[in-house]
């Protein structure tokens, strides 16, 4: 089966499709088989949910009127807005906007003299993107103080152009296309950027010392479907302004699709990590069925742990190297990505998780060489789900890409049961952008796993997979045994021993694939006394 899925990229201004192939995969256990394998098929014809087009007036106003405000005004409206048929609103741009190059749009700058809250003594700035380039949507705005909300109106006084464009700036309010959120998150008296909302439902945050990497949506829905992914948008922002004394910014959102329409809060308070508590209302307009939540979109180009096909002067490439889980059973599970040579997508079943995340676990320059990119500054992120969410699955996928300027990898939670239509659907979860969860002394956890080539004597050869463990604190004289366990194929000559470079163990395999072309791997250590210990999980490929 053939899906054109339309991916933005975390990378500004990268291209926005991807032809994919699908492979759909079922997980038992922690441990994910193979369902289908296929070669490309035609795409059936869907009949899309019903869609009015409306033409947009200048200066209207659709969500972000000037008014009263609590805490239930965008629930209501987004309400409001799922008992209706979706609307593709039509804002369109000045001619000479709207065809802007990447060049053109990337000399329109915010003014940071007209930053929102600027020289106010409150620890946070707001700037604005302008629309033209990729981001054609008209995104509505609004600052909330108090109980009143005031709508935001486009001011070209807040963008200067540079040499490059020539197109004037226009005089109507145009809207927006997403904003940033600054604060002094590294040094005291420098508005660093802390998150951004631009492009569809997606947004990004950093850490203390961090770099951009990997983003979240608000919603992930028919992800490597075969009749393509719905990429929900967030229509209207209402930004509280915050507190003088306070470390605290509070977000909501309108969300809206021709499947659902919702109301997202997003409390946000920087630091170390920043934790961003995420509370949600969805209001499906259809069945959702085939619906991610608290999804994450990353990119994985290579690493140690296979680099076939690879020309490329740096070891590693990537934004994130690992899914993390925690599961209702409290196993710890990793799982490294991979760039397969097929679309893949795994699912973990699960009931009630306690968290789960996409990691950059590997954090030493060394590892990347990239004087540029810095990945070894990539945060990562960690969903901790709050109350219970129940029987589902933490799915994995995982798109080929031949360029780091392709977020190839999403991770999301998926209800077991579909999400009906007409009623309400309240979930909330917490996020954590920076390190990965602090591990307890006396945890192990995988630190590196890599594989290569056992045997160049045979057409299939065996295949050799190390997987280093780093224990937290001090080793002790206990040596676990090692458990590995395959799907197909042979496993051989597993051996487990210290490794002090590491101040853990090395454990090392080798694995004959026979005649099987996928093979899902387990690997456990046990010791003596019982500890908390990383199982690692792994899809090998041809």
């Amino acid at each position: 089966m053939v899906s054109l899925l339309r991916c933005p990229s975390s990378k500004p201004y990268s291209s926005l499709i991807c032809s994919l192939t699908l492979g759909a995969v079922v997980a038992l256990s922690g441990v994910a088989y193979a369902e289908e394998t296929k070669p490309a098929e035609a795409v059936p014809v869907v009949t899309p949910p019903k869609v009015i087009s409306q033409p947009s007036t200048k200066n209207q106003i659709r969500f972000t009127k000037t008014g009263a405000f609590d805490s239930e005004t965008v629930v209501k409206i987004a309400k409001r807005l799922a008992a209706k048929p979706y609307v593709t609103l039509k804002d369109p741009l000045p001619a000479g906007l709207a065809k802007l190059s990447y060049d053109e749009y990337r000399d329109i700058r915010f003014n940071p003299t007209a930053s929102i809250w600027r020289d106010q003594g409150v620890p946070f700035q707001m700037q604005m993107f302008h629309r033209g380039f990729y981001f054609q949507d008209l995104i509505e705005i609004a600052i909330v103080e108090g109980q009143n909300a005031t709508h935001l109106a486009y001011e070209p006084k807040y963008f200067t152009a540079g040499e490059v464009i020539t197109q004037a700036l226009p005089n109507d309010d145009i809207g927006y296309s997403g904003f940033r959120i600054h604060n002094q998150l590294n040094t005291n008296g420098v508005f660093d950027e802390l998150m951004v909302f631009q492009g569809a439902s997606y947004f990004r945050a950093l850490g203390k010392g961090n770099a951009y990497g990997l983003s979240s949506r608000g919603l992930a829905l028919k992800t490597a479907d075969a009749e393509g992914e719905e990429f929900p948008i967030f229509r209207a922002f209402w930004v509280e302004r915050p507190h003088n004394d306070s470390n605290l910014i509070v977000v909501h959102a309108l969300l809206d699709s021709p499947s659902v329409a919702g109301a997202y809060t997003f409390s946000v308070r920087p630091g170390d990590n920043t934790l961003i508590d995420v509370e949600a209302t969805l209001f499906p307009r259809v069945e959702l069925s085939k619906v991610g939540l608290a999804p994450s979109t990353s990119m994985f180009l290579h690493s140690l742990n296979g680099r076939h096909d690879t020309d490329d002067f740096r070891p590693e490439v990537h934004d994130s190297d690992g899914l993390l889980m925690l599961n209702g059973r409290g196993e710890h599970l990793w799982r490294p990505l991979a760039n397969p040579r097929q679309l893949q997508v795994s699912a973990f079943s699960d009931n009630s998780p306690q968290g789960f995340g996409l990691i950059q676990r590997e954090r030493d320059y060394a590892s990347y060489q990239d004087l540029e990119a810095h990945y070894e500054r990539r945060p990562s992120l960690w969903i901790e789900p709050v109350g219970n969410w129940g029987q589902g699955s933490v799915v994995l996928t995982e798109i080929p890409t031949e360029s780091e300027i392709h977020d190839n990898i999403v991770s999301y939670w998926k209800p077991r049961q579909p999400i009906p239509a007409g009623g309400e659907f309240h979930f909330a979860y917490r996020m954590s952008w920076g390190e990965e969860p602090a591990a307890k002394v006396g945890a192990v956890h995988i630190s590196r796993s890599a594989s290569g080539r056992a045997d160049i004597a045979k057409a299939t050869p065996r295949r050799l997979f190390v997987v280093d463990y780093q224990v937290e604190g001090p080793m002790t004289d206990e040596m676990p045994v090692a458990k590995v366990e395959a799907s197909g194929g042979v496993v051989t000559n597993v051996v487990i021993a210290r490794n002090a470079a590491k101040n853990g163990y090395r454990l090392a395999f080798e694995l004959e694939p026979e005649d099987k072309d996928l093979i899902e791997l387990r690997a456990e250590l046990k010791f003596p006394t019982p500890r908390q210990v990383e199982t690692w999980l792994y899809r090998w490929t041809l």
